[in-house]
């Protein structure tokens, strides 16, 4: 982690986060996440393909296929949906966000990113970053 004290809740949320992962259909990589918003879980979700479609992430090489959604996205899309909003909300994902989701994330109005894992490309760490949005990576859910 870095320098920042995190909370009991921040340890929660991830260790949380962790769980919602285990939802995933995907066989490469299972990615949980939380939106959080004055201690209250307004939203969640994990990666895996659109509602109606078969529950297949990779295509017969292993790669993944292109309409799998994140589960930032998904999040994301569920609070859309709802009538809450995530102006000013936390995001627990237990990998860095992919630059195409740090966009969605900043345009959501999230205002802090925990992440676990980092991402192999650290584009949409750096963009959150310089866009305002604090990070902070809960690399040991033990921590406290």
């Amino acid at each position: 982690m870095s320098g920042k004290k995190l909370t009991k809740y921040d340890i929660a949320y991830m260790k949380m986060a962790r769980e919602w992962s285990k939802l995933s259909y995907c066989k490469r990589k299972k990615v949980g996440a939380l939106i959080v918003k004055d201690r209250r879980i307004i939203s969640d979700g994990y990666n895996g393909t659109p509602s109606g479609f078969e529950n297949i992430c990779e295509d017969e090489q292993g790669a993944t296929k292109w309409h799998v959604l994140h589960a930032e996205a998904n999040a994301i899309s569920k609070v859309a949906a709802s009538t809450q909003n995530s102006e000013g909300a936390s995001l627990y994902v237990t990998l860095s966000p992919c630059k195409e989701c740090s966009k969605l994330i900043y345009q959501a109005g999230i205002k802090k990113v925990f992440y676990a894992e980092a991402y192999s490309d650290t584009t949409g760490l750096e963009f959150l970053k310089k866009a305002g949005v604090e990070v902070i990576q809960i690399e040991n859910d033990d921590e406290q």
